[in-house]
């Protein structure tokens, strides 16, 4: 993946907001734009500079990581900083508002502002990340491979599922499973939700025990080669009763839905809209009360937003997921995610574990 054609893709977002110089601080788009993976680390870009610094225990990984940066050794403090600013002349340095802390904001602003004349710290409202979301091929190979491990476990596991299992111990096992088969970690911490506790859309797992009857929500990823992946499927230990039949089919009718007329174009509103009209018009609308999605990537939250205060645009290329849920207090609830890709000005789903007839364990 070419870390070169990223650097001039944002140099010429710098062109338009008049930068000269963009200070990234956040790790996805450090790691997006350098390829580097430590967790400690700036990126100063300007139109004939890229540099990256970092502190001692990372300097060789970096030298090795990121090969299109100039590496700088962080001594301590923000010299490096000063150093900088110094050698560019940079006077309008962009920076990521939404990933610096307020200390660290107050810390550039006293040190700029000593200088004559000061220069000014320009917020630009996620365009470093806005870039991100259209991924390229090889991105979508390496966010394949993070799906299928995720897809396998997942389907792995489920037949394995049986009352007196805790929900912990399932969590255990769709880890174990993924990384056995390469995954280098979860994307995020996996949700076993049973019975009432699938009410809770992101319940962390517990010591219940699954029991005959439980509806049981499962939503996790598998993290690979930098990249997540994320899938949640929602099963029945024993026979289904009939209410939870019909709230799997909505749930389902209503991403089916979305899926086959989603079209690039759209805002991530009117995505999210195909299917919550479906779940409204059935009566559970109070029951859907999360987006339908969200992008994915290098982090397992990213553009594009696909929610109902999500007006950016849906541009083939973005991956993204389709996740309706209808949630009942005191009797559980049911989610179905997939990830796809806008491809052709349609939506191609990657992910592959069953999900079309509601699976009794």
């Amino acid at each position: 993946m070419s870390k070169a054609n990223r650097i001039e893709r944002l140099r010429a977002v710098m062109v338009d907001k008049q930068l000269d110089a963009f200070l990234i601080s956040s790790p996805e788009n450090r790691t997006y734009y350098s390829g580097f993976r430590g967790s400690a680390g700036y990126l100063w870009i300007t139109a004939t500079d890229a540099m990256l610094a970092t502190d001692f225990r990372y300097t060789e990984q970096a030298e090795i990581q990121a090969t299109d940066y100039r590496v700088v050794r962080i001594a301590g403090g923000s010299d490096w900083f000063d150093e900088a600013v110094s050698d560019s002349g940079a006077r309008r340095i962009g920076i990521e508002d939404s990933a610096m802390t307020v200390s660290f904001y107050n810390g550039l602003q006293a040190k700029l502002g000593k200088r004559d004349p000061s220069p000014e710290l320009v917020t630009t409202e996620g365009v470093a990340s806005q870039l991100r979301a259209v991924k390229e091929p090889a991105e979508l190979e390496v966010i394949q491979r993070a799906i299928d491990l995720a897809d396998e476990a997942m389907d792995a596991i489920a037949a394995k599922l049986k009352p007196g299992l805790t929900e912990r111990e399932v969590a255990w096992m769709l880890e174990k499973h993924m990384r056995e088969n390469g995954a280098d970690a979860l994307s995020f911490e996996t949700i076993i939700a049973s019975g009432p506790n699938g009410a809770k859309a992101h319940h962390h797992p517990s010591d219940r025990k699954l029991e005959l009857g439980d509806g049981v929500v499962i939503d996790m990823g598998a993290l690979y080669d930098g990249y997540c992946s994320d899938i949640t499927r929602t099963f029945v230990l024993g026979k289904a009763s009939e209410q939870f039949r019909k709230v799997y089919d909505i749930v389902l009718a209503a991403q089916e839905t979305a899926e086959a007329t989603a079209r690039a174009g759209m805002t991530g509103t009117d995505v999210d809209g195909l299917a919550r009209a479906i779940i409204a018009q059935a009566g559970y609308g109070d029951d859907f009360g999360h987006s339908l999605g969200h992008g994915i990537g290098i982090a397992v939250h990213e553009m594009p937003g696909v929610g109902p205060n999500s007006p950016g645009t849906i541009e083939d290329g973005m991956v993204f997921s389709v996740e309706p849920g209808i949630y009942l207090t005191g009797w559980g609830g049911v989610r179905i995610e997939d990830l796809v890709v806008m491809e052709n000005g349609s939506p191609r789903v990657l992910t592959h574990a069953h999900k079309r007839d509601l699976v009794e364990l």
